[in-house]
C-alpha cells in the first residue's frame, strides 16, 4: 500500500504482504479490515478460523497473532508455518545470490566504488555487517555495534568456547524462537558471543539477532514487546546481566579459568560490582568518590561507588543551543558536562543529608571525584528529562573530542597517574534521532581499524571524522590510550 520495503509482513491466510506494525501499520489494518464483515453477525467457530489474524515477518520469520497480540511459537500439525519459513528462506537466498552477482559486476566496472574503498593505496572490501531491525530494535542494534568495536571486550567473548544449545533432530538448524526452550538452555553470554562473531565477517547480508533478542525477552522483562526502548537503559541491563552470568561460570568452564586465559585482565585491574569481578567490570568498571559535607558542623562523609558508566547532565544554560553552527551563546562541550558532574554543589531541600554528628538532616554540599578510571570510559548524556506530564528531549549539540580526552583534572589523586593513562580516544557514539524516548530512531558511529562506519540497522556505510564530530551524541565510548609508544589503539 505504502511501497515501503521496511519490515514486510505476510498474511498467512491470503499471502498478501504489508508493512509491519511499527512502519505504517498496514499489516494491522489488513487484520482490522478483515474483522469488519463479522461485526453484524454472530461469530461461529468456522468463521473464526478464516480470519486474517496470523502473519509472518519476512525478515526474521517470526509468527505474530494480532488476536493474541503476541508472537507465537506453535505450528500446525502439518508444519505449515515451518514450510512458509523455508520457502521465504529459499527466496531470500536466491535474491541474495543474484544480488551478490550484480554487486560484483558493479564493483568490477565502477571506478567510483573502487575509489570509495581505497584506503592507504589499496582497495579493501567493506567488511562490516549490519543488524536487522526486528521491530523497533534499533536501540539494541546501536549498542551491539558499539560494543563490537571495543576490541578487548569483543575479543574476550568471541574467544569463549562455543555451546550448542540444540541437539537431536534440530541440531544444526536455525532456531527461530529461543523463548520456547527451557530456562536451563538460555544463555545471554552464548547468544551475545554468537552475535559478535557474526559481525565483521565480511558478510554481504545483515545478521538477524533474533535469538539474542528472545533471550533478552526471557531474562529482561522490561524489554518485552516491540516498542521503542532507551538505548542507555538497555546497555546497562545488558552489561549487568552479562556480568551476573559470567560470575557463575559459563559453558561448564569456571569463570576464574576463563579470566586467567586472558593475561590482559588480571585481578588487580578489576573493579568489583555486585560480587566477583568479570570482563565487564575489568573493561568498564571505575570507582567514584562521593564526598558530602555538612554545612552546619562541617562533618565530612566519604563513600566509594563503583560505576560502569557516568550519566552527565547538559547544563541548563546550553539547552537552547541545538546545532553546532548556531551562534546564539557559547558552545556546550563535553568538558562543560563533566565539570557540571564533578563540581561542588549544594543539595536542595529534598536531598538533605543525615549528619551523624548533628543527629539530624542538614543542608550539605556534594562533590564527585574519580578515584579510578576504567579502560573504557562510557559517558551518557542525559538528553531525556521528565516534565509534569511527559518526558522531553534536550536536543542540544554537545561538542566532544575524537582524540585525547584528558580526564586527569577529575581524578582524586592525579599525581599518581602516568602521562598517558588519563587520555582517551573515541571509539563509538550512539545517536538518538527524534523528539522522544519512546519514539525516534537510534544509529551508531564506530571506529574500526582506522576507519569510521555509520551503523543504521541493516545499512552500514563508511563515513568520516567530520561527520562523526557533528553528531548529537547520546552515549560516548572512549578507550584508554595505550601508554607504550607505537602501541596499536583499540
Amino acid at each position: 500500500v505504502c511501497r515501503s520495503n521496511k519490515s514486510p509482513w505476510v498474511c498467512l491466510t491470503c499471502s498478501s504482504v504489508h508493512c509491519g506494525r511499527y512502519v505504517n501499520g498496514h499489516a494491522k489494518k489488513h487484520y482490522e479490515d478483515a474483522q469488519i464483515p463479522m461485526t453484524n453477525h454472530k461469530k461461529t467457530e468456522k468463521q473464526e478460523k478464516v480470519q486474517h489474524t496470523v502473519c509472518m515477518d519476512c525478515s526474521s520469520y517470526s509468527t505474530y497473532c494480532y488476536r493474541c497480540d503476541d508472537f507465537v511459537v506453535n505450528d500446525t500439525k502439518l508444519g505449515l508455518v515451518q514450510k512458509v519459513r523455508e520457502h521465504l528462506q529459499n527466496l531470500e537466498n536466491s535474491a541474495f545470490t543474484s544480488d551478490r552477482h550484480r554487486k560484483r559486476k558493479l564493483l568490477e566496472n565502477s571506478s567510483l566504488n573502487s575509489k570509495l574503498m581505497k584506503v592507504n593505496g589499496s582497495t579493501t572490501a567493506l567488511c562490516a555487517t549490519g543488524l536487522r531491525n526486528l521491530g523497533n530494535t534499533c536501540f539494541m542494534n546501536a549498542i551491539l555495534q558499539s560494543l563490537s568495536n571495543i576490541q578487548q571486550f569483543c575479543c574476550y567473548f568471541k574467544e569463549l568456547p562455543a555451546v550448542e544449545l540444540r541437539n537431536g533432530k534440530t541440531a544444526g538448524r536455525r532456531t527461530y524462537h529461543t523463548r520456547s526452550q527451557g530456562d536451563n538452555n538460555v544463555s545471554l553470554v552464548e547468544e551475545f558471543r554468537k552475535t559478535l562473531c557474526a559481525l565483521w565477517q565480511g558478510s554481504q547480508t545483515a545478521f538477524s539477532p533474533e535469538s539474542l533478542f528472545y533471550v533478552v525477552w526471557k531474562i529482561m522483562p522490561n524489554f518485552r514487546g516491540y516498542q521503542q526502548q532507551d538505548a542507555h537503559e538497555f546497555m546497562r541491563y545488558l552489561l549487568d546481566h552479562l556480568h551476573l552470568e559470567l560470575q557463575g561460570g559459563f559453558n561448564g568452564v569456571a569463570r576464574s579459568v576463563i579470566l586467567q586465559e586472558n593475561s590482559n585482565l588480571s585481578a588487580s585491574n578489576k573493579c568489583c560490582i555486585n560480587g566477583a569481578s568479570t570482563v565487564v567490570t575489568a573493561i568498564f568498571g571505575g570507582i567514584l568518590q562521593n564526598e558530602v559535607n555538612c554545612l552546619i558542623c562541617g562533618t565530612e562523609s566519604r563513600k566509594f561507588d563503583p560505576f560502569l558508566d557516568l550519566s552527565l547532565d547538559i547544563p541548563s544554560q546550553f539547552r537552547n543551543k541545538r546545532t553546532k553552527n548556531q551562534e546564539s551563546g557559547p558552545m556546550c562541550t563535553l568538558r562543560d558536562c563533566l565539570r557540571s558532574f564533578t563540581d561542588l554543589e549544594e543539595l536542595d531541600e529534598t536531598e538533605l543529608y543525615m549528619c551523624h554528628k548533628c543527629k539530624k538532616k542538614q543542608k550539605s554540599t556534594k562533590k564527585f571525584w574519580i578515584q579510578k578510571l576504567p579502560k573504557v570510559l562510557c559517558l551518557h548524556l542525559k538528553r531525556f528529562h521528565w516534565t509534569a506530564y511527559l518526558r522531553n528531549k534536550v536536543d542540544t549539540y554537545v561538542e566532544f573530542p575524537l582524540r585525547g580526552l584528558d580526564m586527569k583534572c577529575y581524578l582524586l589523586e592525579p599525581e599518581n597517574s602516568g602521562p598517558e593513562s588519563c587520555l582517551y580516544d573515541l571509539v563509538a557514539v550512539v545517536v538518538h534521532h527524534g523528539s522522544g524516548v519512546g519514539s525516534g530512531h537510534y544509529t551508531a558511529y564506530a571506529a574500526h581499524e582506522g576507519r569510521w562506519f555509520h551503523f543504521n540497522d541493516s545499512t552500514v556505510t563508511l563515513t568520516d571524522e567530520e561527520t562523526v564530530g557533528k553528531a548529537k551524541a547520546y552515549i560516548l565510548f572512549y578507550v584508554e590510550r595505550q601508554a607504550k609508544p607505537g602501541a596499536e589503539k583499540l
